[in-house]
């Protein structure tokens, strides 16, 4: 609904219009397709992980217990973002009200930080059961996951709150059609005819602050592994811990480098196509939901006994 430009904002947009991949629309369908195939993945994926460690007594440790939150993450990102982008796809369903865009802004942003501040937390795990195993059992405890699930809940959660709220107090004139598939903050906050510095500045501040010091520590616990490792001379030690270790980083540098493409696809946007960003935008809230019970669960020895015992009982 449009009104005159000095009303309030609840009277001037009442919903928002997300124009999704409008310049390529070749792409929809073959998009739509892999985007479902992700979906499903990543929901079975997480679900068969987070059954099985909470049925499986032997895998009832903090180290499966901080994997528990990584698919918990993984599955209310999923849902947040994926049934919406399939629903424009499929249906034309482009409307999404007030309210419903800055709450599914809150919460990508706030779970994207969520899981960066998860992966670190997973990296320090990894760094005290390699580099000082014998502390291993009395540092990472199940204490220890209680309050790191609730230093990643309050930092991640209230560091991310003034995003939406910010956008929400802006004067949007009436223009309510976003190009995006999502409400990404920025794409929300540019249809607005107010000021948006402080929007901008608080984004960049807090998405490099929370995800950049992340980054630092998650690099740092590797190399010290890395170091760690290359001085053990028991036979398969280093390639059993190199394994493990290395598809984790590997995930986790995938991770960063699509953020930052991405981030670099914004700042040069007049030479590549404005759906290149939106598209990467996508990919990322489902590529790693759908990789990291792969990486970071099947993998893992344990984890595959307990679904192949699972399996079992059931059949």
């Amino acid at each position: 609904m449009i009104a005159h430009p000095n009303s309030t904002i609840s009277t001037e947009v009442s919903d928002f219009l997300l124009n999704c991949l409008v310049r390529s629309p070749s792409w929809n369908f073959w998009l739509s397709l892999f985007l479902s195939f992700l979906f499903l993945l990543a929901m079975g994926a997480n679900g068969v992980l987070l059954v099985t460690i909470r049925l499986e007594v032997s895998l009832h440790e903090p180290m499966y217990y901080l994997l528990s939150i990584l698919s918990l993450l993984d599955i209310v990102v999923c849902l947040t973002v994926i049934p919406k982008v399939l629903a424009i796809f499929w249906f034309d369903l482009k409307s999404i009200s007030f309210y419903a865009c800055f709450l599914q802004m809150y919460i990508m942003n706030c779970f994207l930080a969520m899981e960066s501040c998860t992966f670190m937390v997973m990296a320090y795990d990894r760094y005290v059961a390699i580099c000082h195993p014998l502390r291993y059992p009395s540092v990472i405890t199940d204490q220890f996951v209680a309050k790191a699930s609730v230093f990643i809940l309050a930092r991640n959660g209230i560091l991310t709150v003034p995003i939406p709220i910010l956008s929400s107090r802006l004067n949007y004139c009436g223009r309510n059609v976003i190009e995006n598939c999502i409400c990404a903050s920025m794409s929300v906050s540019k249809l607005s005819c107010d000021d948006i510095t402080i929007n901008r500045l608080y984004q960049f501040a807090v998405g490099w602050t929370l995800l950049g010091s992340d980054l630092i520590l998650i690099f740092l616990s590797y190399s010290l592994i890395l170091r760690a490792v290359l001085k053990l001379k028991a036979e398969g030690a280093v390639a059993k811990a190199l394994s493990t270790c290395g598809s984790h980083f590997i995930l986790i540098l995938f991770f960063s480098t699509i953020l930052l493409v991405f981030v670099l696809t914004l700042v040069v946007k007049k030479k590549v196509s404005p759906d290149v960003p939106v598209l990467l935008n996508v990919l990322h809230h489902v590529i790693f939901s759908a990789l990291n019970p792969i990486v970071y669960g099947v993998r893992t020895q344990e984890i595959k006994q307990g679904i192949q015992r699972l399996l079992k009982k059931v059949w």
